[in-house]
């Protein structure tokens, strides 16, 4: 197991909250970050390109503030997740702002980050990168990355779909970085399942979605109240790439959930934050049926530290009989 320095003593739980396009907004982060999970956001949601740096300078204030206020509390650092494929004009741009703001840790997604590494790290920051399959995850180690985000089948959005039993198994076996876990993970029972099976931490979406803090249409917090797993389909259609999404939302966009044809890649559109695949049809990941309400941030936080408890507890009880 392999936890940074930068996140020893800072977490409540060993959780990274996953950026999502449109969502993740800066009310969001700080209550995430503040309750003592890892909040994160695309840098592609702050728009137009210079209200970066102001949502950047915001969360450092008012992240340091609540921290000077509480000095006893764990107050955990914040991530920006960038897109790092050549339909994201931004990408330069956004990380001058990231290394300008000392941004702790650097989320980075679909192309293998190997000129985004080093100039994260000469700051003293991290590089997590989100990977579906092996040879996802070795290009990202051979290029230095710090942790591996493992998404997989069940993850929300784009997701791969291997086990995780097996995924992370696998990599393991030649990376001693940080491991993070994504995929059906939205009670403090996953969090702790996806430690038992070798992650250093859990990767959660979904389940923030449904929360009072989230930039989200109030119809796609209560799909998610009102759905579960069944109610997901796997499609490359909307952005090229794998992901789930909820039926309902294709539904009432007008198209055949069970009939979809595959997408055109040769289109593929990372870098647009008007693509109606993220303001029509809504993201989910199959954990979506354990979300029953739509709280406050640190409300969630606080039920999900309870429900870990109680599942480490469990756990106790079962190893008096082994």
């Amino acid at each position: 197991m392999s936890l940074p320095k930068l996140l020893e003593n800072n977490l409540t739980l060993p959780v990274v909250c996953s950026p999502m396009f449109i969502i993740s907004n800066p009310d969001l982060v700080i209550e995430q970050c503040k309750a003592g999970l890892v909040g994160s956001f695309p840098a592609l949601n702050a728009r137009p390109a210079h209200v970066l740096d102001e949502w950047l300078t915001r969360i450092k204030s008012e992240l340091a503030e609540h921290q000077a206020a509480n000095p006893d509390k764990r107050v955990a650092p914040f991530a920006v997740n960038q897109i790092v494929h050549q339909s994201n004009d931004r990408l330069e741009h956004d990380l001058k702002l990231c290394i300008k703001h000392e941004v702790p840790i650097i989320i980075t997604s679909l192309r293998a980050p190997n000129d985004l590494v080093e100039p994260v790290h000469d700051y003293g920051g991290l590089v997590f990168h989100d990977v579906i399959n092996l040879r996802h995850a070795r290009k990202a180690a051979e290029a230095g990355v710090d942790g591996l985000i493992l998404v997989c089948s069940g993850a929300g959005g784009h997701a791969g779909g291997l086990s995780p039993f097996a995924l992370v198994q696998e990599v393991r076996e030649f990376f001693d970085g940080t491991i993070l876990l994504a995929g059906s993970i939205s009670t403090g029972r996953s969090v702790l399942a996806a430690q038992a099976i070798g992650a250093d931490l859990a990767y959660m979406g979904t389940r923030f979605i449904a929360t009072k803090e989230a930039n989200a249409d109030p119809a796609y917090k209560q799909m998610l109240v009102d759905h579960a797993a069944s109610d997901i389909v796997y499609s490359s259609l909307f952005t090229g790439v794998h992901g789930n999404y909820l039926k309902p939302s294709i539904t009432r966009a007008g198209l055949d959930p069970d009939n979809l044809p595959e997408a055109d890649k040769s289109k593929m559109d990372f870098g647009n934050a008007d693509a109606k695949a993220w303001r029509d049809i809504w993201g989910a990941g199959q954990g979506l049926g354990s979300i029953k309400d739509a709280p406050g941030t640190a409300e969630l936080v606080s039920r999900l530290r309870k429900e870990y408890q109680e599942a480490k507890a469990d756990l106790l009880k079962v190893s008096d009989y082994l």
